[in-house]
């Protein structure tokens, strides 16, 4: 946990992270947040589960980019499942539920809404109040509101499931990365402090 912004809420709720994970130092994590295993979270993002009976739950190896924003409603949840991409400044307000190995684009929001599995979401869209089927795309763009949408709506074709099982391994490689970074750190530290304390003795 060492440097990451990890905050209670005003019932003291606190956030859990996976020892796998890395969250940024200049991340916000608020509340009653639970990210699991290998899951990066970048800059900027801010997570908050403050309302009253809130919470968050984000699955393992996804990842949360900068300046995303997660946020309950009071008495509502966010459930983000496996492998999913939350990309820059998207905003994921619940009651809402992203299954496993989605993709949400730059800029989009999604709240109140239920996106299946494999679900993308292109950049600047919006989807409310409503649920997507699994495998299919939201445009760039569009605004989809009330009602389940999915035999209008276009299939995830190879080459976006391919873009966005690239961004998946990439950011897996980020938090890996940034982990082994702070490890290493640490161990130097260790060793020269050790160094100090021996001169000293001398």
């Amino acid at each position: 946990m060492r440097g990451m912004s990890l905050r209670p809420n005003p019932w003291d709720e606190r956030p859990r992270v996976a020892e796998s994970a890395y969250v940024d130092p200049a991340a916000e994590v608020i509340g009653k947040v639970l990210i699991g295993e290998e899951v990066f979270v970048a800059p900027g993002a801010v997570i908050r589960a403050d309302e009253p009976g809130s919470s968050i739950v984000i699955g393992e190896r996804s990842n949360v980019q900068d300046g995303v924003v997660i946020h309950a409603l009071g008495g509502s949840a966010v459930t983000i499942g496996r492998e999913t991409s939350l990309a820059h400044g998207c905003v994921v307000h619940g009651p809402c539920t992203i299954g496993d190995g989605c993709f949400v684009g730059f800029g989009s929001v999604v709240f109140n809404a239920v996106l299946g599995d494999g679900v993308v979401v292109e950049h600047l869209a919006v989807v409310e109040g409503t649920g997507i089927e699994p495998g299919k795309v939201v445009s760039s763009g569009s605004r989809l509101c009330g009602g389940r949408k999915g035999h209008e709506l276009e299939a995830v074709d190879g080459e976006r499931a391919q873009f966005a099982g690239r961004v998946v391994a990439a950011n897996l490689q980020l938090s890996k990365g940034y982990r082994d970074k702070n490890r290493r750190g640490s161990q130097r530290g260790r060793i020269g402090g050790g160094g100090s304390a021996a001169s000293k003795r001398r």
